[in-house]
């Protein structure tokens, strides 16, 4: 077993996921053309049937006719001579109430109950329901619409007779003509009336809303509640004061807190040295100009004298005595003032800064009681404006009601209501409705059978979570891709003979020049020294590890390689038959016994150079399973299992295990771990992909390490890729053999 694991060099980094790409729908949509063109055919046939009994057992035909609905009011009573506009959404507002009327439960029994109406056929089916039927049968057939952009409403009926639609459009016509033609003075007056009880309560309302005001101004003792004619409020007293003591505050705020840092200030320069403004105080004071004064007579008549008497005079020692004892009195004179200076500084702003405190106090008491007066006088603000809100409101509806008042007052002595006028009665249809045509159901039915057919096509796609196509690798295994192996169908070269020899016995065909490609992948995954053994398993029994470790041997055995093949599947041995023992009897032969196996090596019967032995290819050795024991997974993990494969590692170029699969048994598992690399055999046509993503946790799991996969009988489908490369290699092998054979 190897003691370090060699990293996966960039060819064999698993693919990305693969997004579906428009040339793959494509393929999808060819892959089932037969399926599309089925059903499209049969969507149209369908249609086209439907349409012909329609027509035969169901024929439908549609009567209609118009009514004008002149505008409700043209020209305005109050003011003669001048025309009112009427606004287009008013008049269809008004055509939609006709027509509503028209559709009106109790109209709709009105035209069953006239006698043209119950001698149609309609009527006669109709009669064996009960009358609630029959209403919603006329409400679901009769069509009264209001046209938007002109003056007409139209009404329509939809029957089985052609005739007998023209017949009950015609007496709805006639009902509706009779009943709403003309004045209709009782209408103006109930309007009125309405109106009348309209205004009483919003006066009511008015007077309220007036007293309210009245009310709140009294209880708020406020005087400037209303709002002036430019819309703004003029500033109260109240307002400016709290104003006013709002910024007074904040510069007291300001000052207290310049005066506090004096404060500190003044505190220090009490007990430190006298400053230098200090000092400009000191020099100004009198009594130290005089004493200073005095002094610079003394020096000058000192400098006189020394001249003249010398040093040790009785007269130049008392004039220096003089002169020390005025620059005493200065120095003491100065100290005194500064003390004075600096005492009176820091209580001056001591006191100061009492009276500010004191000052601020007040402000805050005085800023309290005019904020709260504030916030009355906004507060009776807000309830006014909501007041005023109302009263307006109720003026204005007043008005506007006492306007319509004065107008129905005219119109009830000379009204002018609405006129409803026929265009002509409606004619017999000369055909079917448009859902009786056949230009609706033929392409209907072809549309929909297609778009059946495609849908299902996705549909079989989406189910089918077989392991098909390269594609299916990388988008859901997510590990490299090694090779893919025809399906046997798919190559003429390889019929006849067993798919365990195809690289030996067809060497020209595709499914060998595929485990070529393989083997050169397999060398490429890693470095070439370090995956020297390599177990080919599957995750389920038929996938084609067998096929895939036996050919890989042979083409590395091409390749000039010593190869030693192992047959770890101790259930299912296939080595011993695909290669029979030379020299063996028929007997011996056909039941695939012999002395020694991998489990006589491993239960210790024999020596790996006793159970090893040729396969009769040549640089090609085998092992075969041997008797199956009892304890099979114990064996392929114990330790005689790991010293076989790394002796056999510096033995052989190449040392390949076919072992049994994973999700049946645990013997792969444990040989996973002995190897350097594990090669994972998906069969196209039975792996899904549930079962090849548990397959290579359950490797991963225990620390193996996948090299890749191989695609094991691939079939090439209409518009993938592996039917053009088919036929591509079909060809270019006939243009080599020929040349070959020239």
């Amino acid at each position: 077993m190897p003691v370090n694991r060699i990293p996966v060099s960039p060819i064999s980094r698993p693919m990305p996921p693969v997004a579906i790409t428009p040339k793959e729908v494509l393929g999808m949509l060819r892959r089932h053309t037969l399926l599309i063109i089925a059903l499209t055919v049969l969507g149209l046939a369908i249609g086209g049937g439907t349409w012909f009994v329609l027509r035969k057992y169901f024929p439908l035909y549609t009567a209609r006719t118009y009514i004008e609905v002149l505008p409700p009011m043209e020209t305005d009573p109050m003011k003669i001579g001048i025309t009112v506009p009427i606004y287009k959404e008013v008049a269809y507002g008004y055509r939609v109430s006709m027509a509503s009327i028209i559709k009106d439960q109790r109209t709709l029994q009105e035209l069953l109950a006239r006698d043209k109406v119950k001698e149609t056929n309609w009527f006669t089916i109709q009669q064996r329901k009960s009358l609630r039927k029959a209403v919603n049968s006329l409400d679901k057939n009769f069509i009264a619409n209001a046209q938007r952009d002109s003056d007409f409403v139209e009404i329509s009926m939809t029957c089985r007779s052609d005739k007998e639609s023209a017949i009950i459009v015609n007496e709805m016509l006639d009902m509706f003509l009779a009943s709403r033609g003309g004045t209709k003075q009782e209408e103006v007056a109930n309007r009125l009336a309405r109106l009348e009880d309209e205004r009483v309560r919003v006066q009511r309302d008015l007077d309220q809303a007036n007293k309210s005001l009245d009310e709140l101004r009294a209880a708020w003792g406020i005087t400037d509640l209303d709002r002036p004619a430019t819309g703004r409020y003029y500033l109260h007293t109240i307002t400016m004061k709290l104003n006013d003591l709002e910024l007074e505050k904040n510069q007291l705020v300001m000052t207290i807190r310049q005066l506090q840092a004096d404060l500190k200030n003044l505190e220090q320069l009490a007990t430190g040295p006298v400053t230098v403004q200090i000092e400009r105080i000191v020099e100004v004071d009198p009594v130290m100009t005089s004493l200073a004064q005095q002094r610079a007579l003394l020096e000058a008549d000192l400098a006189g004298r020394l001249t003249k008497f010398g040093e040790n005079h009785r007269i130049i020692r008392q004039t220096r005595e003089l002169i020390d004892e005025v620059r005493q009195k200065r120095e003491k004179r100065r100290d005194e003032i500064a003390e004075q200076t600096r005492q009176a500084n820091l209580k001056d702003a001591q006191m100061r800064l009492v009276i500010y405190q004191e000052r601020f106090t007040e402000l805050e008491r005085l800023r309290q009681e005019a904020d709260a007066k504030q916030k009355d006088l906004d507060l009776g603000r807000v309830q006014y404006e909501q007041r005023v809100t109302i009263r307006d409101e109720r003026v204005k509806m007043l008005n506007s009601i006492k306007e319509q008042i004065e107008k129905l007052k005219i119109l009830h002595d000379a009204p002018e209501t609405s006129r409803v006028r026929a265009v002509g009665y409606a004619p017999a249809p000369l055909g079917m409705i448009s859902t009786r045509q056949w230009w609706l159901w033929f392409p209907t039915g072809a549309i929909l059978g297609f778009l059946i057919s495609v849908g299902l096509a996705f549909l079989l796609e989406v189910v089918n979570d077989l392991v098909r196509a390269p594609r299916d690798v990388g988008r859901y295994l997510h590990i490299p891709l090694l090779g893919v192996i025809p399906d046997a169908a798919e190559d003429d070269q390889v019929r006849g003979i067993n798919l365990c020899h195809a690289v030996r016995e067809a060497p020209y065909s595709i499914v060998s020049e595929s485990y070529r490609r393989c083997r050169t992948n397999l060398k490429l995954s890693s470095v070439v020294e370090s995956l020297k053994s390599v177990l080919v398993t599957g995750g389920m029994a038929g996938d084609g590890t067998t096929s895939v470790a036996v050919n890989l041997a042979v083409a590395f055995v091409a390749e000039n390689k010593k190869v030693l093949l192992i047959d770890a599947n101790f259930r299912h041995s296939n080595l011993s038959t695909l290669f029979p023992k030379t020299g063996a009897g028929e007997a011996e032969v056909e039941a695939g016994q012999f002395d020694f196996g991998l489990s006589s090596i491993l239960t210790n019967q024999c020596s790996a150079k006793e159970a090893i032995r040729p396969s009769g290819v040549e640089a090609l050795d085998i092992i075969v399973s041997g008797p199956l024991p009892g304890n099979p997974a114990e064996l392929l993990g114990g330790k005689r299992m790991q010293e076989l494969v790394k002796e056999q590692r510096n033995a052989y170029d190449y040392v390949i295990i076919d072992g049994p699969p994973v999700l049946l048994v645990s013997d792969s598992k444990l040989l996973a771990k002995l190897v350097d690399g594990t090669l994972l055999v998906f069969n196209a046509a039975a792996t899904r992909r549930g079962a090849a993503q548990r397959t290579i946790n359950e490797i991963r799991e225990v620390g193996g390490t996948i090299v890749g996969c191989a695609l094991f009988a691939a079939r090439a489908m209409k518009g993938g890729y592996f039917q053009e490369q088919f036929k591509s290699y079909q060809q270019y092998q006939k243009v080599q053999l020929a040349a070959g054979s020239a």
